[in-house]
């Protein structure tokens, strides 16, 4: 991508102290963050992240070149909420940042109320909070979006759509827009071992299909990368997955990740008529292995911004099945089918369709890692971000304080 590598470089001339801060701390949120942490800081600019320590992301963090600032925060809010935002404060005092980028609903949340406009700040949903509750907790979701715009330079999406959702709650902001991106090179199919042998690697070979002797990987895989949360949806696709087995003989399902329904959906997969064509794999540091292994990628998600599990999946030729949220339409190729939020109908006889069809799903993957390459270099994604940073810093950049002068500093109780 010529003009993403000539954006960063320009952008290099004016480096920047750029404070991230994050949580959650794994999943899709916290490879975004670590992708933008690695290209900043080969650009030269001074990163630093904040997040809880000793988690996952402080480790990819540190590995990039980013320097992490130890900030307890758990992922929800709740009573510590005060002390998690005394906490950054002083963090973000102490580093001085020439911008803030704030993470999630969580961070965006706290880091809103420490810092309060005093330095620039970026806010980047991931997937708006008011989309995983309902009732009060939506309404006071969509009157916090809306009242913290007046501390938010910049409300980053990584969709159209989910930009429009924010609209469409009342949320009157600055907007910009940076699709998730992928590493093409990490991400290339070549790199990647063979079905096969990804597959014997996982631990996935076995008895063939219908008993037959012989290892069994030929057998249709369907994988699922994601927290086991309500958001992904994974309980849909247990119920869809039901009759699956005995459409498409010797078909296998893993679902890859850990989480709070962990229990329930085990649970769940226990009572349908072939457990044992279900997998719990757990959590994994590095999914590519699992998208090599696997004929197709589901992810029945209940909402999203624009999940990056289904970009790396393409980027290395395996075909995806998605539901109908924000980024999804995006991310596919005009035309193609997107289902139904919380339809498990839809979603099993999709399966059995991608399914029975494997010369489809070749082709299907090969289309995907063309558009990949095409619509979703993470280079591109990074320049666009650094984009945004020099226009708001642009914007908001004031004198420097005089010899003798003080630095810029939170008070404690700016309140617009």
């Amino acid at each position: 991508m010529p003009h993403a590598r000539l954006t960063a470089r320009r952008l290099r001339v004016v480096p920047l102290t750029i404070l991230h801060v994050s949580q959650p701390v794994d999943g899709g949120v916290a490879r975004v963050v670590v992708d933008l942490l690695r290209g900043q800081a080969e650009d030269g600019h001074r990163v630093l992240l904040a997040c809880p320590p000793r988690s996952p992301l402080a480790d990819a963090a540190e590995a990039v070149g980013a320097t992490v600032l130890p900030w307890t925060a758990v992922r929800a809010p709740g009573p510590g909420l005060p002390g998690e935002v005394a906490a950054l404060r002083r963090l973000v005092a102490e580093a001085h940042p020439d911008l803030v980028h704030l993470h999630s609903a969580k961070a965006g949340l706290a880091g809103r109320l420490a810092v309060r406009g005093v330095f620039p700040t970026v806010f980047q949903p991931h997937a708006w909070s008011f989309a995983a509750v309902g009732g009060p907790l939506a309404a006071a979701s969509r009157f916090w979006e809306r009242w913290a715009v007046r501390w938010t330079d910049r409300l980053l999406c990584v969709s159209e759509q989910e930009r429009a959702e924010g609209e469409s709650a009342g949320v009157r902001g600055r907007w910009a827009l940076a699709p998730n991106g992928v590493d093409l090179e990490r991400f290339d199919p070549v790199r990647l071992p063979l079905q096969d042998r990804a597959r014997e690697l996982l631990g996935l070979s076995g008895p063939g299909p219908e008993g037959r002797d012989g290892p069994g990987d030929a057998a249709p895989l369907v994988v699922c990368v994601g927290r086991l949360c309500r958001q992904k949806g994974q309980d849909v696709l247990l119920r869809a997955w039901s009759a699956i087995p005995a459409r498409i003989p010797g078909a296998r399902l893993a679902l890859v990740g850990d989480g709070p329904e962990r229990a329930a959906l085990e649970a769940l997969a226990a009572g349908l008529p072939d457990p044992g064509s279900v997998v719990f794999a757990g959590r994994t540091e590095d999914p590519r292995d699992w998208y090599a292994a696997a004929d197709l990628l589901v992810l029945p998600s209940r909402w999203e911004g624009m999940a990056l599990v289904p970009l790396e999946a393409m980027a290395c030729g395996c075909p995806v099945l998605l539901t109908d949220v924000a980024g999804a339409r995006e991310c596919l190729e005009p035309g193609e089918t997107l289902l139904p939020v919380d339809d498990e109908h839809a979603l099993r006889e999709a399966l059995a369709a991608r399914l029975a069809d494997p010369v489809a799903c070749l082709a299907a993957g090969a289309r995907a890692r063309e558009r990949m390459a095409e619509h979703h270099d993470v280079r591109a994604t990074r320049a666009a971000v650094l984009t945004v940073y020099q226009e708001v810093v642009a914007e908001r950049r004031i004198p420097a304080p005089a010899a003798g002068g003080s630095a810029a500093r939170i008070p404690a109780g700016k309140s617009d």
